[in-house]
């Protein structure tokens, strides 16, 4: 890739980074936005990679920043945002191996509960665990206050 390409691509996505609501954008929808406004597919594999590159870059940057105002601001107030190694959103981490994310898989938004394990300094996933679409997570949070009636019921047994 030229560098003059990759200059390009970058400013775009960054420009795209900055001016998006990070709780709604994925990593798809910036790739189709700079694509767009490009006028080049970015989701050939080279691209793709080069584009995931500057997320990751941007999002560590992000926290660093948020690292820094929390230590001038002496802490306290909001709880700061979290990603992964891959860039998702960490939503809670339910014990030392399970957390929940949200994450986009080919365009598609999914919250999931999986269990990671350790490699190389590098927390990973592992297939143990469920990744539910947006209909699928609303049909399990509207759920959620039978879920706890029946757990208080079998409780009190």
């Amino acid at each position: 890739m030229e560098p003059e390409i990759q200059e390009r691509i970058e400013n775009t996505v960054r420009r795209i980074l900055k001016g998006s609501d990070m709780e709604e954008m994925t990593e798809h929808k910036i790739r189709k936005q700079a694509s767009a406004e490009l006028d080049l597919d970015l989701s050939e594999p080279p691209y793709k990679a080069f584009v995931k590159q500057i997320v990751q870059s941007f999002l560590e940057q992000q926290v660093e920043e948020e690292e820094e105002e929390e230590e001038e601001e002496g802490g306290g107030g909001e709880r700061r945002k979290e990603y992964d190694d891959e860039g998702n959103l960490i939503i809670c981490r339910l014990s030392e191996k399970r957390r929940v994310t949200v994450q986009d898989f080919r365009g598609k938004t999914l919250v999931s509960i999986r269990e990671y394990y350790k490699k190389d300094g590098k927390e990973l996933p592992t297939s143990k665990g469920i990744s539910l679409t947006e209909e699928q997570w609303s049909a399990f949070k509207k759920n959620v206050p039978d879920i706890e009636k029946a757990i208080r019921k079998m409780e009190s047994r």
